[in-house]
């Protein structure tokens, strides 16, 4: 029977968390992870992560993301390569986003390009919390 048990932290959406930048944490330079990374601090920087990332609400990313799925509570500056991005109502999002599926939640901030994959249009989807911000989301396309 050992004392000591090597937890994973999951989060609310059971994501097993393998990296996490904590509040207060800054770093400078770009980020290179195979699993999902939390951030809760600042990064000024391109962020790569294999399978998925969070923005927590205190999260800042002065930088370019790439990654599989992205859910955003906190801030990005740069532009925003995933598969499957959901941006949350405290999410604030300026640059371009390049993604099959989108999910906004009301009262999320976004400023830039929006484009879905236009080589396999059934695999593009938007959803947002409100069916009245569809016409807004829909001109940004």
């Amino acid at each position: 029977m050992g004392v000591f048990k090597k937890k994973s932290k999951t989060v609310n959406n059971q994501h097993a968390i393998a990296t996490l930048i904590s509040e207060g944490c800054v770093i400078e330079g770009n980020i290179k992870a195979p699993k999902f990374v939390r951030i809760d601090g600042h990064v000024t920087g391109d962020v790569r992560v294999e399978e998925g990332m969070i923005l927590g609400e205190k999260g800042v990313v002065h930088g370019n993301i790439y990654t599989r799925e992205l859910i955003v509570y906190g801030t990005v500056n740069g532009n925003i390569q995933a598969e499957s991005l959901s941006l949350l109502s405290s999410g604030k999002i300026s640059g371009e986003i390049r993604t099959q599926t989108l999910q906004v939640e009301m009262g999320a901030v976004y400023n830039g390009k929006l484009s879905t994959d236009k080589h396999h249009p059934e695999k593009s989807h938007v959803q947002v919390s409100h069916p009245e911000m569809m016409m807004e989301i829909a001109e940004l396309a």
